[in-house]
C-alpha cells in the first residue's frame, strides 16, 4: 500500500466505496493488512470422520469362501423349501462385515436369488436396529416380526432373542426386479431365521494367533478391551476383526484381486506411503494397499464417529506387515 501514488489515491477518493474495496482486493491489499500488516486468519480444515457403515468386503467373501461354523442359512433351507414351494439352498460358509454392529453373515439362495442374512455378533442394544437402518431409505414398521421390526425396499431388521437380525435380498424387496423378492417371501425368510438364530450363534471370541500381533494396538484404538473377535482364513488369506459395541477394527487380506475398486473413486483417493499402490480414504476410515498378489484393507469405525487418521490405521497393521510384505 505504501507504493500507491497520491494521484491514484485522489482518483480512488472519487469512486464508490464498493469499487475501492474491489480494487484493493485485486491489488492484494486487505483491510486487515492495512491495519496491522498481517493476513486474515485461515479457517482450519474440516476434520473428516467416517460414516458408520460396514467396510467393503474383498472379492470372495460372499459366503462361498468364508469361515466354517454354525450359521442360520444352512439351518433353514428345508423349512423354507417346504414353506415357499421353491428350492432353497445355502452357501456353506459364513463371514463377518466388521460394521457397527458387527454382523455374522451367510448367503441363502431362493432358487437363483441371493439373500444375505446377518446376525449381530454381540447381543443387541436399544439402538442396534436403528444403526442397521442408517441410510437405508424410507422405513416402515413390520408388525409381523414383532415390536421394533423395520422394513425398507432394500432390507428388513428385527430382534431374535438377544440378537439383531438383518435380511438383505440382493435385488431388494418388492421392487419387481429379477434378483429381488417380494415382501411375503422376505417375511417368510425372516420368520424362519428368527426361530433358528438362538440355536445357531457363533462364539463371541474366535481368534487366530497371527492376528494377536496387532491385538494391543487394536485395543488402544477402541479404548477398551475388545468384546468381539472374528479371526479366520479364506483360502489362506487372513481376516482379523476386533470389536466392541462402539468400535470395530478390521484387517482383511485377499489374494488375486485384479483391481482395487476404491482407486476408482471420484475424486481419486489420497495416496498412502505403503503398498504398490496404497490409498487412504478418511471418509471411510480405510487404508487399502496392494503388495504383489495381496490386497490388504485396514478399517476402523466408531460410534459416535471420530477421525481415523492414516497413522492410526498404519499402526494397527504395522505388526502384520512382515507377513503381508514378504
Amino acid at each position: 500500500m505504501g507504493h500507491i501514488r497520491r494521484s491514484t489515491l485522489r482518483a480512488w477518493s472519487r469512486l464508490p466505496v464498493a469499487a475501492v474495496m474491489s480494487a484493493l482486493l485485486v491489488t492484494g491489499c486487505t483491510v486487515a493488512q492495512r491495519a496491522n500488516g498481517t493476513a486474515p486468519p485461515v479457517a482450519p480444515p474440516t476434520v473428516v470422520v467416517p460414516t458408520v457403515i460396514a467396510p467393503p468386503q474383498p472379492e470372495g467373501l460372499d459366503g462361498t469362501a468364508g469361515a466354517p461354523g454354525p450359521q442360520v442359512c444352512t439351518a433353514i433351507t428345508r423349512t423354507l423349501t417346504a414353506r415357499l414351494g421353491i428350492p432353497v439352498t445355502a452357501k456353506p460358509n459364513a463371514w463377518n462385515d466388521g460394521g457397527l454392529p458387527a454382523m455374522d453373515l451367510c448367503t441363502l439362495m431362493l432358487a437363483n436369488r441371493a439373500v444375505t442374512i446377518g446376525v449381530s455378533a454381540l447381543p443387541s442394544r436399544r439402538d442396534s436396529l436403528s444403526r442397521l437402518m442408517n441410510t437405508a431409505g424410507a422405513i416402515e414398521s413390520l408388525p409381523e416380526l414383532g415390536q421394533g421390526a423395520l422394513i425398507t425396499e432394500s432390507q428388513l431388521v428385527f430382534q431374535a432373542g438377544d440378537r439383531a437380525v438383518r435380511v438383505t435380498p440382493r435385488g431388494g424387496i418388492g421392487r419387481g426386479s429379477e434378483t429381488g423378492i417380494d415382501r411375503a417371501k422376505a417375511v417368510a425368510v425372516a420368520l424362519a431365521a428368527r426361530d433358528a438364530v438362538p440355536r445357531n450363534l457363533r462364539p463371541v471370541r474366535q481368534s487366530d494367533e497371527t492376528c494377536q500381533l496387532s491385538n494391543s494396538v487394536a485395543e488402544r484404538f477402541v479404548q477398551l478391551r475388545v468384546q468381539l473377535r472374528r479371526d479366520y482364513r479364506v483360502k489362506g488369506a487372513l481376516t482379523c476383526i476386533w470389536g466392541t459395541y462402539d468400535a470395530t477394527v478390521s484387517i482383511v487380506e485377499s489374494f488375486g484381486q485384479p483391481s482395487i475398486p476404491e482407486a476408482q473413486r471420484v475424486p481419486p483417493p489420497r495416496l498412502a506411503p505403503i503398498g504398490q499402490p496404497g490409498y487412504y480414504i478418511p471418509e471411510a476410515g480405510e487404508l487399502v494397499f496392494r503388495q504383489g498378489r495381496r490386497v490388504v484393507r485396514v478399517t476402523a469405525l466408531t460410534e459416535p464417529p471420530r477421525e481415523v487418521t492414516l497413522d492410526a490405521l498404519t499402526n494397527i497393521v504395522a505388526p502384520l506387515l512382515p507377513l503381508f510384505l514378504r
